[in-house]
């Protein structure tokens, strides 16, 4: 049985293609952020046809002329005994488009015709708001749900990945969640995912939220520096690899790249060619304090390499601070494979040992897949991008060259990036000009809002107004993620959560609880020795 649309307001006032106003009922009027639809007659295939458009409502304002600001408290008290109401109900409709349908598939199309005051305005359909904003379950993951109707789930675009996406939120927004359900996601569906997680927030994921087994823990990995002093024990977490690198594995030209010694100083370059050299002659495993040993004698000698040599040592004195390397390196293959995540832990570890493995675990993956040795999807997850990627104009890290080339050429090889970050303004631009989709959940500091506008030609300043009245968990997605824009809800987690904010209150009590232990034990031991006492002196 075909169920008629229910009126709920009409259009007033002048009406464009991309926005109108329509009143509505004081007491039944349709809520910020739900849909509503008109009917208009558009231009399709050289003929008019009849459309339904479908709009969102971006605000509402109620007015009256008796109840005036210029009318004093007496007064509005008379008025309102008298039981007069003139409120009236305004609505300002944004237009997210039509669909039209060809060949099997549908896609979202602009209306060009005007839309007339005095029509009609409907609230929308179940049905055309769901394909207004949902994938087919074969070609989309669930992230979550409508903001405006949440019985109604959203799918985005697997294929949108493919243009990179950036999650971005201020702290405790929910941001970390949100990446821990596109992982879930992604994994189900059978990609292949690398994590870099400076904070352990993604150690967990092997474990359902009741902490037993993810039907998939075998495919879900933890690699750890031996040095890493971790957020986490070993013994608390599944299936951790070590992560090393074998010093003597590198070769001179990437030795003096590590320690970012311009190519143009040949001299330099010579001496750390010539101290590797002499090191594989007399063994083929040798350690950063052998190299930097080999060094130090070179610079007290007598040769022509000398003064070269003294002036590689204050380069060559920053390996002791990148404390990565180890007796074996650990192979790229281990991490690249079908249907596996594998998060990498840098907790614990100082920012150079951080910018160094993601420097080299993201060229090694480049190099992989660029070259067709892997050739499966891979999707690179950088939490807290801003470490790896900040401004030229702030400060250099090694890191940032293969993240801008996966952001440029990656898509190309089928290398997906997810950057994320709470400060978006700390962000290399180019990188983030990058990420066509975006996933933003609360933002409320300026500078970041006007950083993820200028990132991105798909957020509107009526969308950016939406960002700081957005609850914890609640999102706006833009870009090829979706059709058009959406606000959405999203769906519980259904893995452990490794970065969810300490219980202040229940750690404080716990302290005064072990405190108020110890005392009663110490007022014990004090009161045993002085009965002792007493009965020795007796």
């Amino acid at each position: 049985m075909c169920v008629s649309p229910r009126l709920v307001g009409r259009i007033v006032g002048e009406a464009t293609p991309t926005e109108f106003l329509f009143v509505s009922s004081k007491n039944d009027h349709p809520p910020r952020y739900e849909y509503v639809m008109v009917y208009s007659d558009e231009l399709i295939d050289g003929q008019v046809k009849r459309v339904e458009v479908l709009a969102q409502v971006t605000h509402i304002v109620s007015r009256s002329s008796a109840y005036s600001e210029n009318v004093d408290f007496t007064t509005l008290e008379r008025i309102y005994s008298a039981g007069i109401d003139d409120v009236n109900v305004i609505c300002v409709a944004r237009t997210l488009g039509f669909l039209y349908r060809s060949g099997g598939s549908s896609e979202i199309r602009m209306p060009r015709r005007a839309i007339y005051p005095g029509n009609e305005v409907y609230l929308a359909s179940d049905e055309l708001v769901q394909e207004f904003f949902s994938y087919p379950e074969e070609e989309g993951i669930h992230i979550g749900y409508l903001l405006s109707r949440p019985h109604i789930p959203v799918y985005v675009s697997l294929n949108g990945f493919r243009r990179h996406v950036a999650i971005l939120a201020q702290t405790g927004a929910g941001k970390s969640y949100t990446v821990g359900v596109l992982v879930e996601e992604i994994l189900r569906k059978g990609g292949t995912v690398i994590i870099v997680d400076p904070h352990a927030d993604y150690v967990f994921l092997g474990r359902l939220k009741d902490g037993t087994p993810h039907p998939l823990k075998e495919r879900i990995f933890v690699f750890r520096n031996p040095n890493s002093t971790g957020r986490y024990s070993e013994d608390s977490l599944d299936n951790v690899k070590p992560y090393t690198v074998s010093f003597s594995d590198l070769s001179s030209d990437e030795i003096a790249d590590i320690l970012e010694i311009p190519e143009r100083w040949t001299n330099i370059r010579d001496v750390i060619s010539k101290v590797v050299s002499e090191l594989r002659k007399k063994s083929s495993d040798y350690s950063v304090e052998d190299f930097i040993g080999k060094v130090e004698e070179m610079a007290r000698g007598s040769s022509s390499d000398a003064q070269h040599a003294k002036r590689a040592l204050k380069y060559v004195y920053k390996l002791r601070k990148i404390r990565v390397f180890g007796d074996v390196t650990t192979s790229i293959e281990d991490m690249l494979q079908p249907m596996q995540v594998s998060v990498l832990d840098l907790s614990g570890l100082n920012d150079a040992s951080m910018d160094y493995i993601v420097y080299r675990v993201l060229s090694e993956v480049y190099l992989k897949v660029s070259t067709g040795e892997y050739r499966y999807p891979v999707f690179v997850v950088i939490e807290e991008a801003h470490k790896f990627v900040p401004p030229k104009s702030e400060r250099r890290t090694r890191s940032r060259s293969i993240i801008n080339t996966i952001a440029a050429e990656g898509r190309k090889f089928g290398i997906f990036l997810i950057v994320v970050s709470q400060r978006p303004s700390k962000i290399d631009q180019d990188t983030l000009s990058q990420c066509n989709s975006q996933i933003i959940l609360r933002v409320t500091n300026p500078v970041d809002q006007r950083a993820i506008l200028n990132s991105s030609e798909r957020i509107s300043e009526s969308l950016l107004s939406d960002l700081p009245g957005l609850n914890v968990g609640e999102a706006v997605i833009v870009g090829q993620l979706t059709k058009v824009p959406v606000l959405v809800k999203i769906r519980e987690r259904k893995t452990m959560e490794g970065g969810a904010d300490i219980d202040v209150v229940g750690a404080l009590k716990r302290a005064r609880e072990e405190l108020e232990e110890t005392w009663r034990i110490m007022e014990l031991r004090a009161s045993s020795r002085i009965e002792d006492s007493m009965i020795s002196e007796v």
